[in-house]
């Protein structure tokens, strides 16, 4: 058996609908995650981070190429693979008659779970999703963020080989984004492996072991946060908002990069000085700051996570 979790070869996936032009969703993914590994697929809604999830979990087949969870080809043997995976979907919700106690723990009574395990593992993941309090009242009654907290402790509960989280924290506050974070890493050190996705950059940058950064269906760039914030080209950066026009007084003082009206220069300490003299003389109001995943991505993708 090998050491890896998942891998997607070619994977490509076009929805066809009458009267429209196909829309290519993938188109051509090939990535490997191995065990125990927490990876985020990182990018702008519409991607197709969800088509990938939905496929690797097997609630989609996949126009052609090949996915393998844990050696078995996802397509061909898709009720193997399903003991061994969980998933959190987007747009799922517990069930609205059901309070977070009932709907976690018939869940994993419902994946063969005996009681006595089941009961324990209930009440551990509400207390880490900060339900407790909430655990007796109707779904029907929650916040849209408790709703999606009471999901993703019916997932973790599960203690599942596999994990997929569709934007896991979507609709939560801070302290509950944290404790959902909080309890993936504590289920990776406990062997579970982890694929979710996210178009929040402090999340993947906070919670992944590895990115993969994906734009129109396809795979543009992979690695640790930080190999992705070093390929940038520096360890500072100065935002100038209104700067893009300016663009050629900062070429060779660092890394330029343009978005709409911006303009944020990367640069090492040594070169710092200068572009914010060169700000100055062009009477342009500047920011510094540390590189981040933003500028990581932006120079991937050519626009911010939140450009439609």
């Amino acid at each position: 058996m090998s050491d890896l979790a998942l891998r997607a070869v070619d994977l490509r996936k076009t929805y066809v609908s009458k009267g429209a032009p196909p829309v290519e969703a993938l188109a051509g993914v090939s990535l490997s995650v191995a065990r125990g590994d927490r990876v985020a697929l990182l990018g702008r809604n519409g991607a197709g981070k969800t088509t990938f999830l939905r496929i690797a979990s097997t609630l989609l087949r996949p126009s052609s190429g090949t996915i393998e969870v844990f050696d078995t080809d996802v397509g061909r043997q898709p009720a193997k693979v399903r003991p061994y995976i969980a998933i959190v979907p987007q747009e799922g919700k517990p069930f609205f008659h059901l309070t977070p106690r009932e709907q976690v723990y018939t869940y994993l009574r419902a994946r063969g779970l005996g009681r006595e395990t089941a009961k324990a593992r209930t009440e551990a993941s509400l207390e880490r999703m900060g339900l407790t309090e909430f655990a007796d009242r109707l779904s029907i009654t929650l916040s849209g963020g408790q709703r999606q907290r009471t999901m993703v402790a019916t997932v973790i509960a599960t203690e599942a080989p596999l994990l997929f989280l569709d934007e896991p924290t979507i609709g939560m506050d801070p302290f509950a984004r944290r404790a959902v974070w909080a309890s993936l890493r504590e289920l990776t050190r406990r062997g579970s492996t982890i694929v979710l996705t996210t178009h929040y950059l402090d999340e993947a940058d906070a919670l992944s072991q590895r990115l993969h950064i994906i734009e129109h269906g396809r795979l543009l760039v992979s690695g640790t946060a930080e190999d992705l914030k070093r390929s940038v080209g520096g360890t500072l950066k100065v935002h100038l908002p209104e700067g893009a026009y300016a663009v050629d007084r900062f070429r060779g003082l660092g890394a330029c990069v343009i978005d709409g009206a911006a303009l944020t220069v990367i640069v090492g300490p040594e070169r710092l000085g200068q572009v914010t003299e060169t700000a100055v003389a062009a009477g342009l109001t500047a920011t510094v700051g540390p590189v981040t995943l933003e500028e990581a991505f932006l120079r991937a993708v050519g626009r911010s996570i939140d450009e439609d």
